[in-house]
Formats: structure tokens, C-alpha cells, sequence
């Protein structure tokens, strides 16, 4: 299995402000998503395999969730079926995100 790329909430904070093109994805439920999010398209863990199309192959894709834990999870079962190389975790997810920026 691949190793799983990292990005920090100030190196995703710098991404969107520079307009950098990229995907983001939030990977937690609905209802958290719904409660707050920092944007990008919503796709659950449970869903992630079956949302497969949904996921760009060519630019950086980054993951996120409450605490950083569930899109690490995405991010291994999708490398372990097919070849990303594109995929990167928001380390401390939505919770560290809300510690600097909210």
C-alpha cells in the first residue's frame, strides 16, 4: 500500500486563497457537512468506492473529515483498489481547520 500525502490546514488554506486547482472532498456524514464545512463535494466514507467517478484522477484531491481519521481510511481503501497518486489527507481535519480560521 502507498503511503498517504498530508496537507495542513495553512498549506489548504494557502491552495484555495492562491485559486489553485484542486478537489475537496468531505468524507463524514451529511448531517456534519450540514453543520459546517469548508466547501467541496460530499461524499461519505461509506460511499467513497461507490462515488468513484465522482473523484478526479488527474489533479490533487484533498480529503477531509471531523479529525482527520476517516479520510486517511478513504484514502487507503481507494489506493488499495485503484492507482491514485493524487489523494491527500487534511491532517486534523475540520476541527483544526476551526482552531485557526473559524
Amino acid at each position: 500500500m502507498q503511503d498517504i500525502n498530508n496537507i495542513t490546514v495553512t498549506q489548504l488554506f494557502e491552495l484555495i486563497n492562491a485559486n489553485k486547482d484542486f478537489q475537496l472532498i468531505d468524507t463524514r456524514e451529511p448531517t456534519e457537512h450540514a453543520e459546517f464545512n469548508i466547501g467541496g463535494t460530499l461524499i461519505p466514507l461509506g460511499d467513497i468506492i461507490k462515488n468513484l467517478h465522482q473523484i478526479d484522477k488527474e489533479k490533487k484531491v484533498v480529503l477531509y473529515c471531523r479529525h482527520g481519521i476517516r479520510s486517511q481510511i478513504a484514502i487507503q481503501r481507494l489506493q488499495q483498489k485503484f492507482p491514485f497518486k493524487n489523494l491527500v489527507n487534511l491532517v486534523g481535519g475540520i476541527e483544526e481547520w476551526k482552531k485557526h480560521f473559524s
